[in-house]
């Protein structure tokens, strides 16, 4: 819903509201709810932030994350300070109150690039209808809609419709009983998006719209999709956009259906279309769950889709690499292996733990000694420089002081600021400049040779300085450090190795379809040999929507893939760097295992699309609503807005390394 608005010229931000009682997700086993997602501000939000953050091209901020416990502890605070003068504090009016405020608070801050105050707010309210941790947020929502007038709050109610194989047929029951219990909970949908695995008929629709009270055309059928880019544009043909106009009074001038959305559809038919693939090994702890390295998976996928391949990505258990596997269960074992051999790169991400480490070391070493290309992550990092200081510095007790506190080799140690007895927010997080040292570095070329880059972060441990010295004059090279210059950031392997990088943040939070992180784009080339060609070039191109060749990919990454507003990179000269085309107007971008109907249109999207399956929960709510400039009231005169900021014809692209011509 998100794309489709922001596409019509409306400025668009995004609220997710989860009803546990936790502050944040800070402190979640990624088995919980997938991984941790981090915010520029440093919030340890839930990943559906970073998939408002791909679809929508925009830096939310902790705020935009809601969570019981947050306004449990925002009322509790205020009763503390004596601000509710002797009143018994209550759960109405004094929690649906805060809810409502800390709402239209969060709806007024600018997200976007151009800082224009949002025009829609899309809220997304987490679990499932009749959940009792969620009931306060039901009455806040439900006395709200009159709070803010009718023309100004637009219900959305997402429902599986599942087609049992007994059966052969669509049921309609668990939709009508979650729309007959949140009627009686005082909220109405105005849309019911229906999700199942084959698309519904006539008769199915108009039996939801009998039983549920809303019209045919308000019943949208989202059935699995090829590609998650291809849920917008369904949405599209079933005619939302003109929903949404009318039931919230817009006034703006969509293009001509050829014209409107042409970039998004481009994208969808493109990432569908792709026939060469490339294979990444992701050496992990938590391979059992795809959502645990949501964020990584979509970096890789947007720098697969950049050098024209399909991502083809084996899950191993770094545990399965270990000696003690071998012996436990050598089937296993060899089959890990089998499986890191016959990749064409190798991602370590970030973790934490004793559990899988010397698996991870073990891959780092492979890859090294045979000049397999291999990224790291946090720590990824990590496991690299522990094992070049074990199996080239010589120093073999050389190890972690996380997972070996007796080292007499502590290459890798805890913060000075890290608080051990408290963990939740006490990592160091959020965005931080890393500065380059040298000209003589890959990752700067791929970053566009910057002087520095701004990346999140989120660890407790780091490289320890005191051995950097040895490990630089073995041949590891630290080639970005902090702004104090004490903390190693980037790590690159010099010599004859094609790609052995390692980086200290996570650049997977803020890659785009569009505008690929640089390490990552690095790491797939380097896979598919087109690496070494791109960095020997200084020249720029453009590329046709269709397969290129690789001397078409030779000059790519000169344009590259790094926004202006994520780096805030200065060049050699000390100038700001120029913006490149386009970067003021955003198509919007992305994706993840969960960002289904990019969360916007209901809380229980799917964690993925694939074709033939339907992972959702039973049914939800979610609320959307418009502001204007005095609190949450029509736009403009009445509710109106001209079409001045609506979409035309020849839609600009997010910056990107590969400056394909989607649109026309």
């Amino acid at each position: 819903l998100g794309v489709i608005l922001k596409h019509a010229g409306l400025a668009v931000t995004s609220i997710k509201i989860d009803p546990y009682i936790n502050i944040d997700a800070g402190t979640f086993s990624p088995y919980e709810h997938g991984e941790t997602y981090v915010l520029d501000d440093g919030a340890e939000v839930d990943l559906d932030l970073g998939n408002y953050e791909r679809f929508l091209n925009v830096s939310l901020s902790r705020d935009n994350n809601i969570t019981t416990g947050k306004i449990y502890q925002h009322v509790i605070n205020k009763e503390r300070r004596g601000d509710f003068l002797g009143k018994t504090v209550q759960v109405v009016p004094h929690i649906t109150d805060a809810i409502q405020e800390w709402v239209e608070r969060v709806a007024r801050i600018p997200v976007s690039e151009d800082m224009r105050e949002p025009e829609i707010c899309i809220i997304e309210l987490g679990g499932t209808i009749g959940d009792i941790e969620g009931m306060p947020f039901i009455e806040a929502f439900r006395q709200f809609q009159f709070k803010v007038n009718r023309e100004n709050f637009c219900n959305v109610h997402v429902s599986l419709v599942p087609k049992p194989t007994a059966t052969g047929e669509h049921k309609t029951k668990p939709t009508q009983a979650s729309v007959r219990e949140l009627r009686g909970l005082g909220l109405t949908p105005d849309l019911i998006f229906c999700r199942s695995e084959q698309g519904i008929d006539e008769s199915v629709r108009y039996k939801i719209s009998n039983f549920c009270h809303v019209e045919p055309h308000q019943v949208i059928n989202i059935k699995d999709q090829a590609s998650i880019y291809h849920v917008p544009v369904e949405m599209l043909y079933q005619n939302v956009i003109d929903i949404l106009k009318q039931r919230l009074q817009l006034s703006f001038q969509i293009p001509r259906p050829k014209k409107f959305m042409v970039s998004w559809r481009r994208l969808a038919d493109r990432a569908e279309n792709l026939r060469q693939f490339v294979t990444i090994s992701l050496v992990g702890k938590y391979t059992q769950l795809q959502d645990a390295y949501a964020s990584v998976i979509k970096a890789l996928q947007h720098a697969a889709l950049a050098t024209n391949h399909k991502l083809k990505l084996t899950y191993i258990n770094a545990a399965d690499l270990e000696e003690e596997t071998k012996s436990k269960d050598p089937v296993k074992y060899h089959d890990a292996w089998k499986a890191l051999c016959q990749s064409n790169g190798v991602l370590v991400p970030g973790g934490f733990g004793l559990r899988g480490v010397e698996g991870k070391i073990q891959a780092a070493k492979w890859c090294r000694e045979n000049g397999k290309p291999y990224l790291g992550v946090c720590l990824g990092l990590q496991c690299a420089v522990i094992e070049f200081a074990r199996n080239v510095c010589g120093h073999k007790d050389a190890n972690s002081s996380e997972m070996d506190p007796e080292t007499k080799h502590p290459v890798v140690i805890e913060m000075p600021e890290h608080h051990t007895g408290q963990l939740g927010g006490t990592m160091r997080l959020g965005k931080r400049q890393t500065m380059f040292n040298t000209q003589n570095s890959i990752l700067r070329q791929l970053y566009g040779n910057v002087d520095y880059i701004e990346e999140r972060h989120r660890h407790r441990y780091e490289v320890n300085p005191d051995f950097v010295p040895e490990l630089e004059a073995a041949g590891m090279k630290f080639v970005g450090r902090d702004t104090e210059n004490v903390r190693m950031e980037i790590m690159e392997l010099g010599g004859f190795h094609p790609y052995y990088v390692a980086v200290q943040y996570h650049p997977e939070y803020i890659s785009r379809p569009l505008s690929p992180s640089p390490p990552y784009l690095g790491l797939i080339m380097a896979s598919v040999g087109m690496l070494e060609k791109v960095l020997t070039s200084a020249s720029k191109t453009e590329v046709n929507d269709g397969d290129i060749s690789d001397e078409e990919i030779t000059n790519l990454v000169k344009t590259l893939s790094y926004p202006d507003k994520l780096r805030g990179a200065t060049t050699d000269s000390g100038t700001k760097s120029p913006s490149r085309p386009g970067s003021e107007d955003i198509d919007g971008g992305a994706d993840s295992p969960r960002d289904g109907m990019a969360r916007s249109c209901g809380t229980d999207s799917p964690r993925s699309m694939p074709r033939g399956t339907a992972n959702r929960r039973d049914s939800d709510e979610d609320s959307t609503f418009r502001r204007g400039a005095s609190g949450v009231t029509p736009l403009l005169n009445g509710g109106s807005r001209s079409g001045s900021g609506s979409s035309t014809g020849d839609e600009k692209l997010p910056p990107s390394a590969v400056n394909f011509k989607l649109g026309d």
